[in-house]
C-alpha cells in the first residue's frame, strides 16, 4: 500500500477547503484526518473515502470499488470507497464528498481502548 508525496500533495491542496485536515503515513499510505476524525485513506495513488448507509449509494452507483487491503483476501473489505476522478479533479465537490465522510467517521462509535494486562510490558 503507497503513496506518491506527489499525489498526497495534490489531494491534500484539493482538500484545503475542510476543517483541519492533515494525513498520517500509514502502512506505506496514508490517512486522512479532520481534527480528530479519519475519513478517508490513500492506497497506491488511490483516494478512498469512508461510507456508511448515508452516502455509499453516491460511490455504488458509479461503480467505484471498495478498499480491499489484503490482495490474497479479496473477500475483506472496509467502509472505504473509491473517489470518482471527476470528483477528484473538482475541488468543491471532493470537500463535499469528504464532508459526509467526515460526519460518518464522527457517527461511528470509538474503539475500544486496550487495556494493558497486568505484568505486560515488562
Amino acid at each position: 500500500m503507497t503513496v506518491s508525496a506527489d499525489f498526497l500533495a495534490y489531494v491534500l491542496e484539493q482538500l484545503a477547503g475542510l476543517a483541519e485536515v492533515s494525513s498520517r503515513r500509514m502502512f506505506g499510505g496514508a490517512g486522512l484526518y479532520s481534527g480528530e476524525f479519519f475519513f478517508g485513506l490513500i492506497a497506491h495513488d488511490v483516494l478512498y473515502l469512508r461510507v456508511n448507509d448515508s452516502n455509499r449509494a453516491e460511490y455504488s452507483a458509479r461503480g467505484m470499488a471498495q478498499f480491499r487491503p489484503y490482495a490474497d483476501r479479496p473477500h475483506l473489505s472496509m467502509n472505504y470507497y473509491e473517489v470518482p476522478a471527476d470528483v477528484l479533479e473538482d475541488a468543491a465537490q471532493l470537500v463535499a464528498w469528504a464532508r459526509r465522510s467526515v460526519a460518518v467517521a464522527m457517527q461511528s462509535p470509538k474503539p475500544a481502548a486496550r487495556r494493558r494486562r497486568p505484568g505486560a510490558g515488562r
